[in-house]
């Protein structure tokens, strides 16, 4: 029984193939097909207008050098935010519950904040491990902890949004599996869980929509810092 909680985080397989990327990729046909012209129906409208607040928001700590990076964080917006809700679906496979996948998206856009700073202005870059006014005897051990701080900050990125959407669609499974088992049994109790499961499902969706903000606002503040 434990094991069969955590069944739905492993990547389904077909004929001993994978099917993981199939996941990560089907979320794209859902968006509308390019057209020539601008405004196609009501659903380009909303995808305009989504893409036009995200890209809003992730822009705004950012100076106009920064700005060349709105395709690429407005991109992984619209990617974590697809790939987190589609998860809550039934009988679906949730990409970003994989630690290996969030790293893989972590790890690299970290790095090329990391040199975009080291290349643009290293001696800033650089002077972020040290802050100004440390006493003399305190300098290598602040230079050891900031950076340690700045490298494991892909690796709290991956983990952050893995453990957020593991830990909720595991209650989601717990409830709902007490739910049905208490049906027959105690139907009131069962009905109390089920109200319990519903509010859980939109706190859940709220959770995938926050977490998939949280990611690349980071990245963002990150980017921030080296420009």
């Amino acid at each position: 029984m434990n094991l069969s909680f955590f069944d739905q985080f492993s990547s389904p397989s077909l004929l001993g193939i994978p099917l993981i990327l199939v996941a990560t990729l089907l979320p794209a046909l859902l968006l509308p097909s390019p057209n020539n012209r601008w405004i196609t129906g009501r659903l380009s409208v909303l995808q305009l207008w989504l893409i036009n607040l995200i890209t809003k928001q992730l822009m705004m700590p950012l100076n106009k050098k920064g700005h060349k990076w709105a395709l690429i964080l407005t991109s992984l917006m619209l990617f974590l935010l697809l790939n987190n809700l589609l998860g809550l679906l039934p009988y679906t496979f949730t990409p970003t519950t994989q630690l290996s996948m969030n790293l893989a998206l972590a790890f690299p856009l970290w790095l090329a904040t990391l040199l975009t700073g080291l290349r643009n202005q290293p001696s800033m870059s650089l002077g972020h491990l040290l802050p100004e006014g440390t006493p003399t005897p305190l300098i290598p051990a602040l230079i050891l902890i900031e950076t340690t701080s700045l490298l494991i900050r892909p690796l709290a990125l991956g983990v952050r949004l893995t453990a957020n959407l593991t830990a909720g669609h595991l209650l989601i499974q717990l409830i709902s599996t007490a739910t049905t088992v208490l049906f027959s049994t105690m139907p009131a109790i069962s009905f109390l869980t089920l109200i319990i499961l519903f509010l859980l499902t939109i706190l859940e969706v709220a959770v995938a929509m926050i977490q998939a903000y949280v990611f690349v606002l980071l990245l963002s503040l990150y980017l921030q810092e080296n420009i």
